[in-house]
């Protein structure tokens, strides 16, 4: 076990399960407080703004960090849009925490003739908006994708994620995204940057084998992967590439000070 200078850490499944407390994440995230060491929670949710999320991990978990300790699709996506400095105008299928907070980092609202054209989750989406997309990235915007989930679990079941409205963008445009999210490249990069670290001194923690430990597997970054969430222990054996570590419960892991 590695003394790790850094951790990027899943939240839904991870640090909590739905609206219940994980009590192991929370006393995780303490440790980490305690031995001063700089984590980012790394999340493809681009509903919620940072702020947001915080302000939820301390009102319903008891868990007290600040909003820059929480590194979204969104924040990531601006980033990309930053850097690959293709223009200033974007279109977003999306909500609030997605759309302000592009908007905030300097972006111009465009309908007609957007640079980017960004899609994620979005439960007020009409076929409007898919119009407005389809023709933006046909006549050359660039299209993105928040993450490639398509599925999100809920106590009602399984709802359509931001990849199935990003699908449907997909095939009327004929035309492939720049997905940003968790397992892809784009938001681990990013992350790693934001801790100031390289990839071997961090460890991606997480509950889901597809996701999380995908994005540290495809990344090469390390991975932990606790049983208290999406992936079952019953799975573990048949994984086609093992994580670099399993745990049922992050109470088992030891944090070097």
């Amino acid at each position: 076990m590695k003394n790790y200078q850094g951790y990027l850490i899943d939240l839904d499944g991870t640090i909590y399960l739905g609206k219940e407390p994980i009590p192991a994440g929370k006393r995780f995230v303490e440790q980490l407080q305690k031995a001063q060491l700089p984590f980012l929670f790394v999340t493809n949710n681009t509903t919620k703004s940072p702020a947001v999320v915080a302000e939820r991990l301390a009102n319903e978990f008891d868990i007290h960090v600040s909003p820059e300790t929480v590194y979204t699709a969104s924040l990531a996506t601006i980033d990309y849009m930053k850097d690959n400095n293709r223009g200033k105008k974007v279109f977003v299928i999306g909500e609030a925490g997605l759309i302000d907070l592009i908007l905030e980092a300097g972006f111009v609202w465009d309908e007609e003739n957007p640079d980017y054209v960004v899609v994620g989750l979005d439960s007020q989406v009409t076929y409007e908006k898919f119009v407005t997309a389809t023709l933006a990235i046909q006549k050359g915007a660039t299209f993105i994708g928040t993450n490639p989930d398509k599925n999100i679990p809920t106590e009602r079941g399984l709802i359509p994620g931001a990849g199935s409205l990003i699908s449907l963008v997909e095939t009327a445009t004929q035309t492939k995204p720049i997905f940003i999210g968790k397992p892809e490249a784009i938001i681990m990069e990013k992350a790693v940057a934001h801790l100031g670290l390289h990839k071997e001194q961090v460890i991606m923690v997480g509950d889901n084998y597809e996701t999380d430990i995908q994005a540290g597997l495809k990344n090469g970054i390390d991975t932990l992967l606790v049983l208290s969430g999406f992936t079952p222990k019953s799975a573990v054996p048949s994984l086609p590439e093992a994580p670099s570590y399993v745990i049922d419960s992050l109470d088992e892991w030891v944090i070097g000070e």
